[in-house]
């Protein structure tokens, strides 16, 4: 009976309350959607590389290691010597190897020389490889495949020139020997998008000419030259390994960290990831933090509703009462509103979060490289809706009261 009673004092006032239940949908997927992005955000940072057991540098920190070797963010301490990649490379263990060399840039974009086993070996988001969107990979000497984002910023197609500049922020270039765009990338998410990719023979030829961090004041070796050289790389800045096991993973990162030759240092990518979302996740805090006071003001709102409407319905109570209704009964029936107001609302929250995503997904991952799986409702989302639930039951307790008290007071008045 009070049920039927809430529904038709509800949809008497189908406007207000209208409203009220849009305010905590809107502020239910906002929630939720944040939650969405948080952990979409995170399972993409984690799969930024996938399938690379070891990341072997100078040692530095773990961090400092995954942050120069697959963010491109920063400088290594050191290189790795040719000797000791090729030793490394031959141990039985290893089913596969890629070396990284870094140093050099292209209008703020990181340069990085590799070998095409790059594209062999490189994994994102769990199994994806790379792919390109037109071109072909570096065949020739001065060959480079650049990714999404380079294209884009610069607008890059296949076949134009490109001068590599050296080092990071240098305005000394590599202009006797310019590159040509061969291949770009297609959209990944990673930093590979904003990665310009050569050859290690590449980064060698471009560095003919150039001692201690300087071009030699003269020098000039033609292009045909170069090329009739050995550009057998003399050091590595880091390299990815596949080991044929996971068992020996942990063996062979003790191995290399004790390599007797030179300070080296592997580390396990997924673990220095969750190292470095710990750094830089502090913001997620903050975005449910904001989330959770925009569901609080739409209670609030809620809230108010109840209260402005209560001398309104002031007549609708002693009504109530001259046909029996105890205070308890009114008081009930203004909870019981305000749980159905926001059990609607928890309910379209979550039907506009979901149509939102299954809009957003493929326009997320194309642009931002940002993964939203659409699954079906976790037990997570089920605690948020049943929390508002339980919270619009507990804001609207204190007009029930309220409203309690009046019908107390009308109830004992003397009508003539």
């Amino acid at each position: 009976m009070i049920l039927r009673l809430a529904i038709a004092s509800l949809w008497a006032r189908a406007l207000t309350v209208g409203m009220t239940v849009l305010a905590i949908a809107l502020s239910v997927a906002l929630f939720l959607g944040v939650e969405k992005v948080r952990t979409g955000a995170k399972s993409s940072f984690a799969d930024t590389i996938s399938g690379t057991d070891l990341i072997v540098g100078a040692r530095s920190g773990s961090v400092q290691l995954l942050l120069y070797s697959v963010f491109r963010i920063g400088n290594a301490t050191n290189n790795v010597t040719w000797e000791s990649y090729q030793d490394i490379a031959s141990r039985p263990e290893i089913d596969w190897i890629v070396p990284i060399s870094l140093g050099d840039s292209h209008r703020q974009f990181r340069v990085m020389g590799t070998t095409t086993a790059f594209f062999e070996h490189y994994r994102y988001r769990q199994d994806r490889s790379l792919e390109l969107s037109s071109g072909a990979l570096m065949e020739d000497l001065f060959d480079a495949v650049i990714g999404a984002d380079v294209a884009a910023t610069l607008d890059y197609g296949v076949g134009d020139p490109m001068v590599v500049a050296h080092g990071l922020a240098s305005f000394s270039e590599h202009e006797n020997q310019p590159f040509r765009v061969a291949g770009i990338l297609a959209k990944t998410g990673t930093p590979v998008d904003r990665t310009v990719i050569v050859s290690m023979e590449a980064m060698e030829a471009i560095h003919v000419d150039w001692a201690q961090g300087a071009q030699i004041p003269g020098q000039a070796t033609p292009t045909d030259a170069i090329r009739a050289m050995d550009l057998t790389p003399q050091a590595v800045t880091a390299a990815l390994v596949g080991v044929k096991s996971p068992l020996q993973t942990f063996a062979l990162q003790r191995a290399i960290n004790e390599y007797p030759e030179e300070p080296l240092l592997a580390i396990l990518p997924g673990v220095a990831l969750q190292e470095l979302w710990g750094i830089v996740g502090i913001a997620e805090t903050a975005l449910l933090a904001v989330s959770a006071m925009v569901v609080v003001t739409a209670l609030i709102g809620m809230m108010a509703t109840i209260f402005s409407g209560l001398n309104e319905r002031r007549r609708e109570m002693a009504i109530f009462r001259a046909m029996g209704a105890r205070p308890i009964t009114i008081l009930g029936l203004l909870v019981l509103e305000a749980m159905l107001m926001a059990a609607v609302g928890a309910l379209l929250g979550m039907a506009l979060l979901y149509v939102g995503l299954l809009v957003s997904q493929p326009i997320l991952d194309h642009a931002f490289g940002l993964w939203l799986p659409i699954t079906t409702p976790s037990l997570q989302e089920a605690y948020v809706m049943a929390g508002v639930v339980i919270a619009g039951a507990v804001v609207s307790m204190i007009p029930a009261l309220r409203a309690y008290r009046m019908s107390l007071a009308d109830g004992m008045m003397v009508r003539s």
